[in-house]
């Protein structure tokens, strides 16, 4: 009997701590269950590390590199879409023109309303998706236009009214549809156009170069109000806007300073082992002031020389302070600010989210599909 009673006791004691063994084992957070082999962590977007300030003149530039970047290569950018065919910008009430790769012209019927200054027509003939950004400069049609939003237009979509900007005061002439997007604007505009909307902010941003209200003993940009104004005061066929990288008008060589900065850029991030440049955070004399930053760097990549050439005329648009700006400064441009949110969604197809907290904007788009990922994300420090 005695061993019987101490059997059941025993026995019940391994019931208890086995039974308690299997409670923690469930219990652990982030735990698999138990059979089930543990499926490997995804990496987080947004892990970047901040390389040192590539400097030149007033201008800093800080590569932002990854380890793990997106597969991006199902996307398509307007530029490739335009010079490829595959995607028709028009005025509106135009003939839909387009031709095919083999140079066949194509007849694509357009909607009808008559053409506006604020919106075109685009049709994405691609089997990508189409990403556009924000300030990208679209040339060849009555005015240069600059797109209004981040954004993605699926494959296959019908023809999309497009929200724009002038940024060519004064011309109506010329063809109904856009043959190239190979220019984006400078950060002032862009700034005026991504987050302020308004067509008259965005052309006194065109005309006085920078935003940016400068100390009064500030020293004097090597590119004045006068010299833009002459380098876009033409009634040209095309490129009004361009005209500023072209113009004897602007006192400075831009594609000099551009190439400057390119080979410094290219000598500071050219022995990465194991991880790719990103993105940019971009500061002014000691204001950081603007950041791109891209889900991989192959997108990056394809951005890369448009953006460089927009922060050269911003740099030579503002006052020469030779300061550095701090590290510290410029990895606040790698945080997600806490401030008001506002949402704007195509089911889908992109999500495009607006952050304000203070003088800081964040605007980052999400791609929904073939996988969730921010495609693009700028954050500036606000001029006004």
């Amino acid at each position: 009997m005695e061993r019987s009673i101490f059997a059941v006791i025993v026995g019940g004691l391994l019931a208890i701590i086995t039974l308690g063994g299997l409670a923690i084992v469930h219990s652990a957070p982030g735990s698999e269950p138990v059979g089930e082999p543990a499926s490997p962590a995804a990496r987080p977007e947004g892990d970047w590390r901040l390389l040192d300030p590539v400097t030149y003149e007033n201008i800093s530039v800080f590569p932002v590199v990854a380890s793990y970047t997106q597969d991006t290569s199902s996307f398509l950018t307007l530029e490739e879409g335009l010079a490829a065919g595959e995607v028709i910008v028009a005025e509106q009430g135009s003939e839909g023109l387009a031709r095919t790769r083999d140079g066949r012209p194509v007849y694509i019927p357009l909607p009808t309303p008559s053409a506006s200054v604020n919106q075109l027509v685009l049709i994405n003939r691609s089997k990508r998706p189409l990403l556009l950004l924000a300030g990208e400069l679209v040339s060849g049609g009555k005015q240069d236009r600059v797109i209004g939003k981040d954004r993605i237009v699926p494959a296959g979509a019908p023809p999309l009214p497009l929200d724009v900007f002038c940024v060519e005061h004064g011309r109506w002439t010329g063809a109904s549809q856009f043959a190239a997007a190979q220019t984006i604007v400078h950060p002032s505009v862009r700034e005026r156009a991504a987050v302020d909307q308004k067509q008259t902010e965005v052309w006194d941003a065109v005309r006085s170069g920078t935003t940016m209200k400068a100390a009064p003993a500030a020293p004097a940009p090597r590119m004045s109000m006068s010299d833009i104004q002459g380098a876009i005061a033409t009634n040209g066929r095309t490129e009004a806007y361009e005209k500023i990288y072209q113009s004897p008008a602007v006192g400075v060589s831009i594609d000099g300073f551009v190439n400057e900065v390119q080979r410094r850029f290219s000598q500071a991030t050219s022995g990465l082992k194991g991880e790719r440049v990103v993105g940019v955070v971009v500061a002014y004399g000691g204001e950081v002031a603007w950041s791109d930053i891209f889900a991989s760097g192959d997108l990056f990549d394809q951005y890369w020389h448009k953006l460089l050439r927009s922060y050269a005329v911003e740099a030579l648009a503002r006052p020469t302070y030779r300061a550095v700006a701090s590290r510290d400064n410029a990895n606040e441009f790698l945080r997600r600010l806490n401030g008001r949110e506002t949402q704007e969604t195509e089911p889908g197809v992109y999500r495009w989210r607006e952050i304000r907290e203070g003088q800081l904007a964040q605007i980052e788009l999400d791609a929904l599909q073939p996988k969730p990922m921010t495609l693009h994300r700028l954050l500036l420090h606000r001029t006004s």
